[in-house]
């Protein structure tokens, strides 16, 4: 029996960190900063909790904080969130392109982004780009998934 795989499939190992390095790449992507109060809501957090958490990411090199000025991802963090945020949209690209209901989507991509390596998305995203790339495999992959239900 082959020994169990003891890699690592996320830079942090914490869900929670990742999910708050990423909603701050996402928001400095879209608008150029990202304010406590729109962390807040896009995770359905308080601000309290998301003060909290960016000043344990403050202290830990991956964000810089001033208070009420906003925040901003130091080097490492913007590799971490630009990493899962690339894990959440080939997932969520690979998973929608099937048909599968956005709140589907949704929530099984907030399962796996985090949970998957490196190697694992690169399979991912090769099958994604592959079967975008080829309506007729598509189709027939839509068929099928139609027949098991």
């Amino acid at each position: 029996m082959p020994a169990k795989r003891k890699e690592h499939t996320s830079h942090l190992g914490s869900p929670a960190i990742e999910d708050y390095l990423e909603q701050i790449h996402n928001l400095i992507i879209a608008k150029g900063y990202a304010r406590v109060v729109d962390i807040a809501k896009n995770l359905g957090v308080s601000q309290a909790s998301v003060t909290n958490m960016i000043q344990k990411l403050d202290a830990e090199g991956f964000v810089v904080y001033e208070r009420y000025r906003g925040v901003i991802l130091t080097e490492e963090g913007g590799k971490v969130g630009a990493d899962i945020a690339r894990r959440h949209e080939v997932l969520t690209r690979l998973l929608a392109g099937f048909g599968l209901d956005p709140k589907t989507v949704h929530e099984d991509v907030e399962g796996m982004e985090h949970h998957i390596s490196r190697q694992t998305l690169d399979v991912l995203t090769l099958l994604m780009e592959e079967l975008e790339g080829n309506a007729v495999l598509m189709r027939k992959l839509k068929r099928k998934l139609a027949g098991l239900s």
